[in-house]
């Protein structure tokens, strides 16, 4: 046991073998005058006239190398307050570790004695009978059960805590993300390539230059630490240097849905008390639909990508033109465990909620995700992703943050150009959502499919049903494919590579990383209880909602919840396993096997999930009673073939058949992003309504569009986004494939 663990340690540590990140690289804020150091900030000559399809330069094998070893010399102290959950964890694994060993040392004195004293035919013999008793019993299976699993819990253990480590340096030196940035990023690589976008380079300093900027723009303007500002921009690497910039005066960012539009869109920016709003020139049409509703105090900012009018004063733009690039100095400087964004999550009921995201979540986040699957400095990263999300403001702009790699960043995903922009980019690491891998194999084959040096892809939601055919045909190596949402504690990820699975539960030491599957009302959702009033565990093979235990002293089991504290109530699950504890319901079905791996099964409550979005069915219900005069109506994901996630369907009542789907049609398209609206709609001629006068969405669910079992009629979205009648042919065509939604 003890050799096993020295190898997984030792396999670990290795960064060029693409296993954890080696050194506690990222975490240091000493002085240190190395030679190489010098080297780096002298380097002369205009960063950005570097070509941005070349690799890694010489500064990134610094990181790995030298940088890296420098980095874990100069950090010092812990604090025990922000990990003291880990401690108990850690204890409590070595308490495991010890037990096991005194029971090997104990089996070892017995049969030594029982050797000196009876004999060797004796002890063969009681040898004997105890092995077919233990087989009998059926024993052998935990002896199975360690052979295939133990190598794959240590190494895992190994890195989550050898990550809490380095996390505690963070805390001691009460540093945020910008603060980590500056003092490792910009100080270790100056000039290393930090963002690539279309045609343009940002080096490390010259985002943190940026930043200041900002930073000293919100400061004259009034700006101080608490203050709420949205920002409504496409992918771009401003909109990193903007969050990061006003980060460092205490301000807190919501990150904002570029799709949102008009009641969505207010709610967004409402919901999280925002006094300020920035957003990109090509959206001032959305804003102007939604200024009359605006609060008159509400400060508006405009950015531009391309040098505004000179006589415009609302662009920020102009602002940053004369601001210093020089840190600043704000009056109240922001620290380790302060807020640092709101990301919005649908949730499972009602409109976006903004979901907190403090310092310390964000490295947790991005580095404990980077130490579990295996990245590297070296790598260059790839996502086509919105910015606003999780999965690329933090996952992997958090890489490039925390660690100082590469992020090349596309403004809007290409199913034709993904591969090709891997390719050009020379990237090793790159982003997806399973919707992206069935649209990128839908396109006809090239040379750039496996012309390139990827080395690992990270996402969620690639389906069992084309992983092997997008692993085989694109030549992917190895698949990280990871579990979790923005407000949650659940969070998981597959770190073997292991053929559909999003990640795993160790079945031998389960409490190290205290995540359930248990059982459920499947109408409901409500925790199914025992008679002492627990919750129950599902067993292998049974679907079940994933939780996750919450320790408040713990960022790894936290829950911060949501801006509201009624939303954030709403998700969390008390006495589970134990009177008075709590855990995080995360509203999703999952399965474990007999080995500890989870796979997805399926979406409960009102969300379903659609081109990569999570979809608030409360939320589209707003708007189609709305719009359809506010008639009752009820929305629900449907499951078309040949597609990832499910489609929206709305049913509304009409009963004098007297709603004309044109009007409604033109509103959706007003009114609703094109990932919310429905693709199906069905006009009710009967209701049947439960006690609560609701509407009975399960029966509605189970006919979806099958027009052989329906006799209402039912509309469809074409392609040009018009409803028209779904007729027997359009139906068998749209389940064929022909017609594709």
């Amino acid at each position: 046991m003890i050799l096993l663990s020295l190898w997984c340690v030792k396999q670990e540590w290795d960064v060029e073998k693409g296993l954890p990140r080696g050194v506690a690289a990222g975490l240091s804020g000493g002085n240190d005058d190395d030679d190489d150091d010098g080297r780096d900030r002298s380097s002369g000559g205009n960063p950005n006239t570097r070509n941005a399809n070349n690799c890694c330069d010489a500064g990134t094998e610094v990181v790995d190398g030298v940088h890296g070893k420098r980095q874990q010399q100069r950090v010092d102290g812990g604090d025990s307050k922000s990990t003291s959950g880990g401690g108990r964890s850690a204890r409590g694994a070595v308490c495991a570790a010890v037990k096991v060993i005194v029971a090997v040392a104990a089996f070892t004195v017995t049969c030594a004695f029982v050797w000196y004293t009876m004999g060797l035919p004796f002890l063969l013999q009681v040898v004997v009978i105890a092995t077919i008793a233990f087989v009998a019993s059926g024993g052998y299976k935990l002896v199975y059960l360690v052979y295939r699993t133990a190598p794959r819990d240590l190494r895992a253990l190994c890195r989550y805590y050898y990550f809490l480590y380095t996390a505690k340096k963070l805390g001691k030196n009460n540093w945020t993300v910008a603060d980590v940035f500056k003092h490792t990023v910009v100080k270790n690589t100056p000039h290393k390539v930090l963002f690539a976008f279309e045609d343009k380079e940002w080096t490390a300093l010259q985002v943190e230059e940026y930043s200041n900027k900002v930073a000293n723009v919100m400061l004259e303007r009034g700006f101080k630490k608490g203050d709420v500002v949205g920002l409504l921009m496409e992918n771009r690497p401003e909109f990193v240097g903007i969050w990061l910039g006003m980060s460092k005066v205490g301000i807190v960012t919501a990150l904002i849905n570029y799709n949102q539009r008009m009641v969505s869109l207010l709610h967004s920016i409402k919901v999280a008390n925002c006094t300020s709003l920035i957003y990109g020139a090509e959206l001032s049409s959305d804003i102007d639909d939604i200024k009359g509703d605006l609060d008159n105090d509400i400060k508006l900012f405009k950015f531009s990508s391309t040098p505004p009018p000179a006589n415009d004063g609302t662009y920020l733009n102009h602002f940053l033109d004369k601001a210093s690039p020089s840190a600043p100095n704000p009056p109240e400087k922001p620290g380790y465990n302060d807020k640092l964004l709101y990301i919005y999550t649908s949730g499972t009921t009602g409109y976006p909620k903004a979901a907190i995201i403090t310092n310390v979540r964000y490295i947790f986040i991005a580095g404990a995700y980077a130490y579990q699957v295996g990245l590297k400095y070296s790598d260059r990263f790839y996502t086509p992703m919105p910015l606003y999300h999780t999965a690329a403001g933090i996952m992997c702009i958090g890489q490039s943050l925390l660690y100082g790699c590469t992020t090349v960043i596309r403004k809007k995903f290409s199913a034709s150009g993904y591969f090709q922009d891997i390719s050009k980019y020379n990237c090793t690491a790159a982003q997806y959502i399973g919707e992206m891998c069935r649209y990128i194999l839908a396109t006809p084959p090239k040379a750039d499919d496996t012309n390139h040096k990827l080395r690992i892809i990270f996402g969620n939601g690639l389906k069992p049903q084309i992983w092997k055919e997008f692993v085989s045909r694109f030549n992917v190596p190895r698949v990280a494919e990871f579990y979790g949402s923005t407000e949650g504690n659940a969070n998981i990820a597959n770190t073997d590579n292991t053929f559909g699975a999003i990640g795993f539960v160790s079945r031998l030491i389960p409490s190290i990383y205290p995540i359930s599957i248990i059982r459920v009302n499947p109408e409901t959702c409500e925790p199914i209880r025992n008679a002492a009033g627990l919750c129950t565990r599902c067993n292998p093979g049974e679907p079940g909602v994933i939780v996750g235990k919450i320790i408040s002293t713990n960022p790894s089991r936290q829950f911060l919840g949501y801006v509201n504290n009624e939303e954030s109530e709403k998700k969390i699950v008390r006495d589970v396993f134990d009177k008075g504890d709590a855990a995080f319901l995360s509203g999703d079905l999952l399965v474990a096997d007999e080995w500890g791996y989870l796979y997805f099964k399926d979406r409960t409550g009102d969300t379903f999930r659609w081109k990569g979005e999570n979809v608030s069915t409360a939320e589209v219900e707003g708007v189609v009673s709305n719009i359809a005069g506010y008639r009752d109506c009820v929305v629900y994901g449907v499951e078309v073939p040949n597609s990832e996630g499910r489609a929206g369907m709305a049913a509304i009542v009409d009963k004098d058949n007297t709603l004309d789907v044109s009007t409604l049609s033109d509103g959706l398209q007003k009114a609703l992003p094109s990932y919310a609206r429905p693709l199906f709609i069905r006009k009710l001629n009967e209701v049947e309504m439960t006690g609560t006068y609701k509407l009975k969405k399960l029966d509605l669910q189970r006919d979806g569009y099958d027009i052989g079992r329906i006799k209402d009629q039912v509309y469809y979205s074409n392609s040009k986004g018009i409803y028209q009648e779904l007729t027997i042919e359009a139906y068998t065509d749209i389940v064929s494939g022909k017609i594709r939604l």
